[in-house]
Order: C-alpha cells, then structure tokens, then sequence
C-alpha cells in the first residue's frame, strides 16, 4: 500500500498545478483580502467577532479542501479509467480499490498542508489565533473533508469523461460555496436560504470549522447532516463507480 501511494504521489508531482492551486489560492486570498478594513470591523450580526477572525479563514480552509475534493480527484480518476489504467489493474493482484485509496490520501495530504499553512500565515501575518478547540476543530476537519472526498468519489463515479469531471465539480462547489458563506457571510443571508443550507453538506461543515475555530462546540445538526452526506456519498460512489 505505501508503495501505491508513493507511485501516485509521483505521478501526483508531475503535474502540480492541481495541487499548487489549491494550496496557494486560499493562502494568498487570506493573506492579501484579509488586511482589508472591511473584514478587519465587527459588524452587530456576528456577534462582535471580526469576520478575519473566525468566518474568513475556515471559508480559506473549505476552498482549500473542496478544491482538491470536487476538481483535482473526479479528473484524476475519470483520466486513469479513461485510459484504461484501472481496467488493467483489475485484471492484476492489486486491487484497483488500493488505487482509489492513494488518491484520497495525496489529496487529503494537501488539503491538510494548506490548512496548516493558512493557520501558521495567518497568526504570523495577521495576528490571527489559532483554533481554540484544536482537537474538536481536527475532528471537524477530518469528517468533513471525508464527506467533500466522498462527494468528489461519486462525481468521479458518474462523470462521462475526463473533461467533464472538473466541469462537474465545479458546477456543484461554487454554488455549495456560496450557501456555506464564503462570498457573504450566512449571518447577513435571508433565513430560507440559511435554513437551505444547513441541509447542504458544505455549509454544516464550514458553520462546524467556524464554531470550534472560535472554542465553542459544534452543533449536533451539522456534524448529523456531514455524517450522512459522506454515508450516502461513500455507499453510492462504491456501488456506481466503474473500472472501465
């Protein structure tokens, strides 16, 4: 298994745009927008909280993870059936499924890299604090990046062709992006759209990262709703996809 993920993860390197992009496009949208005086005020609606100091960097950490999630995987996936590099595995010992397995796990890496640069940037650049509930905030992270990879699993499962995958992912991010807060902050939303997306599978995850960023404990809703998006993301990915 190592060996798989150290071939995957040179294969990975060769083209690193993908990752490059996810890496440093929240670094720099948080390093560069958030000296602005806009998210520097506290307005009533949050509470008296900066939107720099707990929204704006879990929305960077949400970029960075559904980045790799929703565009990187679904084509890296969709390429190898295209080109016949899982059918040919699956004739072998080596269980195409130990494939899927390296992928994830070189995605997950980079997406926790990010993370671990924008919190370290962001306190050496902005003066920002760490997450005050480190281990509750790790375990947020941990679910819902399963469940964004699992839904990036099932758009792998179902998209046409290769071309099409990140086309796919993107259709779906942007407007889940949007519904979790990353351009307007859910608190200045009308309440049907807030209560729309707690529902959705992005917005739990962010309002949990923003909550355990800020000390507070996740509510029960969120972590329920994350859960069974990655259940019913994971079983359906696992019965739809196809090695040819």
């Amino acid at each position: 298994m190592n060996k798989m993920i150290l071939t995957e993860l040179k294969l990975f390197l060769r083209d690193p745009a993908g990752p490059i992009f996810a890496v440093l496009l929240p670094l720099v949208l948080l390093l560069g927008l958030g000296s602005t005086a806009g998210l520097q005020e506290a307005p009533p609606e949050m509470g008296g909280e900066r939107i720099i100091d707990t929204h704006f960097p879990t929305m960077m950490v949400i970029l960075a993870v559904v980045t790799m999630a929703l565009t990187t995987l679904p084509a890296t996936l969709v390429s190898y059936r295209e080109s016949g590099v899982l059918r040919r595995m699956s004739t072998t010992p080596v269980s195409p499924v130990r494939l899927l397995v390296a992928q994830v796990v070189n995605n997950l890496a980079v997406a926790i890299i990010a993370t671990i640069l924008l919190i370290g940037f962001g306190g050496l650049v902005l003066g920002l604090t760490p997450p005050r509930n480190p281990l509750a905030f790790a375990g947020v992270f941990v679910l819902g990046t399963a469940s964004m990879f699992g839904l990036g699993l099932l758009i792998s499962a179902l998209a046409p062709s290769a071309k099409s995958a990140p086309g796919i992912g993107s259709l779906l991010m942007f407007p889940l992006l949007f519904m979790s807060g990353m351009w307007v902050p859910r608190e200045f939303m009308p309440d049907l759209v807030r209560q729309i997306g707690d529902f959705l599978p992005m917005a739990p995850f962010a309002t949990a990262l923003r909550d355990t960023w800020a000390g507070h404990a996740p509510q029960p809703l969120h972590l329920v709703v994350v859960a069974v998006t990655l259940l019913v993301t994971g079983g359906l990915a696992t019965r739809l996809f196809r090695w040819e």
